[in-house]
């Protein structure tokens, strides 16, 4: 993944960036590494700052409308202040931390349909700030996030979609300002009680907390209604648990203890969310898991993925 750009911000004959990616590939946890590669123009030229940022496209809601936008949710300065001279090439070594609660863009080799990152290198000079095109990345499923969704299919749920949603889950931490939700089609099996199931995970260095919410059927006499249920996992269990069964077990009871859940204000409407509430959760970091080796100010850049990310991406479990 290489993209090269004339920096705008120093006009005709000024330097130009070029930001190499070791690998695109990377999960919750670990790690970006990669290299910006600067060339000197015509002139001397006095970078301020140079930056790397991870953006996704995040769903909004605004009053009774919700669109979606562009933002940076987690960035690092790779470089103060420097000087480039004419014709000089410089090449800066970064490794970005990609935070736990990172979602995640492709499953089984394949993009989620509806997900989109990248990363984004921005250089600030005199009075002007110069971001670059975009350079793809794909952010892949923990082995505990691999389990149950495999454990999803297994049970038949088709995927539907995933998306990005802006706001915070009543009662869980989150660092970041959006969550993932992650929709399926009902199994065979359930078809009678749920229509739809939409899961999001929100991962620690511990573990992940798993959020269900259930369309729930309409009776005879009774109007449908969400479902929704909440377990935590730790990352130790990903290989010693059969998932098949917990999943189906969390998705009966969920479906069936919906009264009590909103008895106790878990379910209390939000939007079209019942489970989504406000407030920031405390920040968890740490050591990346041995597996595969703060809040930016809410920046929203309209169509900024369109030509780097433009079409659909490949569909996992079809529809």
């Amino acid at each position: 993944m290489v993209f090269k750009k004339m920096l705008s911000a120093f006009g005709v004959g000024g330097p130009s960036v070029d930001t190499v990616l070791t690998n695109p590939n990377t999960r919750p946890g670990l790690t970006l590494d990669g290299h910006v590669n600067l060339v000197g123009g015509d002139a001397p030229a006095s970078i301020e700052q140079i930056t790397v940022g991870l953006v996704t496209r995040v769903e909004i809601e605004g009053g009774d409308t919700e669109y979606a936008g562009v933002m940076e949710f987690h960035r690092m300065a790779v470089s103060g202040p420097l000087q480039l001279a004419p014709k000089q090439q410089l090449s800066i070594p970064f490794q970005l931390p990609v935070p736990w609660e990172t979602p995640v863009t492709d499953v089984y080799g394949q993009r989620l349909h509806g997900m989109t990152m990248g990363l984004r290198t921005e250089l600030a000079v005199a009075r002007a700030v110069d971001k670059s095109d975009l350079d793809q990345v794909a952010v892949h499923p923990l082995p505990i996030h691999e389990r149950i969704l495999d454990a999803f299919q297994a049970l038949g749920f088709r995927f539907k979609h995933a998306d990005l949603e802006r706001g915070h889950i009543r009662g869980v931490q989150q660092t970041l300002p959006f969550y993932q939700e992650i929709e399926f089609f009902a199994a065979p099996q359930y078809a009678g009680t749920i229509n739809e199931v939409e899961l999001t995970f929100v991962t620690s260095q511990q573990g992940v907390e798993v959020i269900l919410e259930c369309d729930k059927r309409g009776g005879f006499l009774s109007a449908g209604h969400d479902a929704f249920g909440r377990y935590a996992v730790p990352h130790s269990d990903a290989g010693r648990t059969d998932w098949v069964q917990v999943v189906d077990g969390w998705l009966r009871e969920t479906t069936s203890r919906y009264g009590n859940l909103r008895a106790h204000g878990f379910g209390a409407p939000h939007g079209h969310h019942g489970h989504r509430g406000s407030g920031m959760g405390g920040v968890l970091g740490g050591a990346a898991l041995g597996v595969a080796g703060g809040l930016v100010a809410g920046e929203l850049i309209e169509d900024a993925f369109e030509g780097d990310f433009g079409g659909d991406f490949g569909d996992f479990g079809g529809e």
